[in-house]
């Protein structure tokens, strides 16, 4: 597959534009580093203060991580080791830091001293937040007027602003808790209907409660434990499920693929599951995890627009993970499987027009099946990395189909065709990473996409001769990242830290056709700040 190139008059005739996005993005990436420069690398300051640690040793490139890193999420975000108590009544100290690194084979090497174990320290609330901002620049302008408080096109926006909870809440008891307020919507954005109501700017994010423990039997080392989470796939400890996948954070206002598989974001925050998991001998994780949507008012309560998804679970949705992750030197591979089945009920007044909250007695089923891989190399001065994922979605749609078709008999002229029963839909990504440096860390990512399925008049639409799309959608995306301290702990570490990223988004297809897609390619050049 082969790209195509811009051709030098197609500049020529654009260089005037072309010259002033140039402009803004110099004069922004400048303003970024004068306000990074005494920053630290990226990870929550409030982990980096419980354990000691710099960003390099749990990340590679956040939130990428390094196996030290899976190790500390494994055991429920309660390795303790640095200069502040673990808990307000925690027995851990700097040797539990230490002894997770020993568990490691070498992978990480910790940063404390002999004395530092023995001092006696202070308990800070593991409490964290973060920004980011960054500029998008799209090929063809992407929001759609009216767009106040936007332009058209080259935006700068301050996308997302998040408190955390990170670390510790007794000896075996952790959590990960985001609480984020999101850029407001353009005014396009908003139906004119009354579910826009249900619009907010704060919202709950991800969350992550975990307890874990270690235990012996035989010629088996476990650790074990139970997470209770929101989002299927936050809790795995893997780059290549959903929740966690590259990219790392995009622009809020840039056009993406209408398709995406069900395991791929849409129950979000939007469910509450628990779960439980264990590691047995460092090598084989098991999984089996239980998701039952909120309610619509739990949902409202929480900040969530409940008719921005699509509808409620009608029984529990079970997630299962199976990974298999043998390692040798420095070298790590992780092989394994991941799914989900669900049944969702359509809301059946999604634009709040009569005051229904009722959802359709007939369900749509999903079933999310899984693949994926990772390997993973530490050298002297670098981390490579290879990651690749494969999501085959079935789709039996009994409530959308019989809706579509009851309305479509009911009136043809003014209804779309009727959904298929059944679709497939399919989700391929494939990437490799290169983490060079200790501090002032370069990280250079690519990624390849595509989306794929069964084409369907009602879910994707028609062509211009009325013939059904199809979900179809693929391109790449390359991304340069600068973090300044990835080894050594910064000028005010623990308390803060930081990343710069310029990425870039190419089409070959989007939402079923080549026509126009390269007008959704994007530049987003961002800076990532937690403190």
């Amino acid at each position: 597959m082969q790209m195509r190139w811009i051709r030098i008059s197609q500049l020529q005739r654009h260089s005037g534009r072309l010259s002033l996005i140039a402009a803004k993005i110099v004069a922004l990436a400048i303003a970024l580093m004068v306000v990074d420069g005494n920053s630290p690398a990226l990870s929550l300051p409030s982990f980096a203060r419980q354990t000691g640690q710099p960003c390099g040793t749990c990340h590679t490139d956040f939130p990428a991580l390094t196996p030290f890193g899976r190790r500390f999420k494994l055991m429920g975000y309660t390795t303790g080791g640095g200069e502040y108590q673990t808990t307000p009544f925690s027995s851990k100290g700097a040797r539990d830091a230490r002894a997770e690194l020993d568990k490691l084979r070498g992978y990480a090497q910790s940063t404390l001293s002999q004395d530092s174990a023995e001092q006696p320290k202070g308990w800070v609330p593991p409490i964290s937040f973060m920004a980011v901002t960054g500029f998008t620049h799209t090929q063809v302008p992407s929001v759609a007027p009216p767009t106040d408080p936007y332009s058209a096109n080259d935006n700068f926006v301050l996308s997302q602003f998040s408190g955390f909870w990170g670390g510790a809440i007794t000896d075996h008891v952790g959590a990960f808790v985001q609480v984020t307020r999101s850029a407001p919507d353009p005014a396009s954005a908003f139906s004119g209907t009354p579910s826009d109501q249900f619009k907010h700017t704060w919202s709950w994010d991800n969350a992550d409660f975990r307890y874990a423990r270690t235990a012996s039997v035989g010629p088996l080392d476990l650790v074990f434990g139970i997470t209770a989470n929101n989002n299927p796939s936050v809790q795995d400890l893997w780059n290549t499920t959903p929740a966690w996948s590259f990219p790392y954070v995009s622009s809020s206002l840039a056009n993406t693929p209408g398709a995406s598989t069900v395991l791929e974001g849409t129950f979000a925050q939007r469910v509450g599951g628990i779960g439980t998991y264990a590691m047995i001998n460092d090598l084989l994780y098991l999984e089996l995890t239980a998701y039952k949507t909120l309610g619509f008012n739990a949902q409202n309560s929480l900040g969530l627009n409940p008719f921005d998804g699509p509808g409620l679970v009608g029984r529990v949705a079970p997630y299962w993970r199976v990974a298999l992750e043998p390692h040798w030197g420095r070298h790590s591979l992780m092989v394994g499987t991941f799914g989900m089945y669900s049944e969702i009920h359509p809301w059946l007044d999604p634009t709040f027009a009569a005051g229904s909250t009722a959802v359709d007695t007939l369900a749509d089923r999903f079933t999310d099946i899984g693949f994926d891989s990772q390997y993973q190399y530490q050298g002297d001065n670098f981390w490579f990395t290879l990651r690749g994922s494969f999501i085959r979605e079935y789709q039996r749609l009994d409530s959308t189909w019989a809706s579509t078709t009851a309305a479509f008999n009911a009136d043809p002229v003014n209804n779309p065709l009727p959904s298929n029963p059944t679709n497939v839909l399919n989700s391929l990504k494939l990437q490799s990473s290169l983490a060079f440096g200790a501090d002032n860390r370069v990280v250079l990512t690519g990624q390849y996409f595509n989306v794929w399925g069964t084409a369907d008049p009602n879910r994707y639409g028609v062509d211009a001769n009325g013939l059904a799309l199809t979900p179809n959608s693929n391109g790449w995306i390359a991304e340069i990242a600068y973090i300044p301290f990835g080894a050594s702990k910064s000028p005010l570490w623990p308390w803060s830290n930081a990343r710069i990223g310029l990425q870039y988004t190419y089409y070959n297809k989007f939402n079923g056709t080549t026509v126009g897609a390269q007008d959704n390619n994007t530049l987003f050049l961002h800076a990532w700040f937690a403190f």
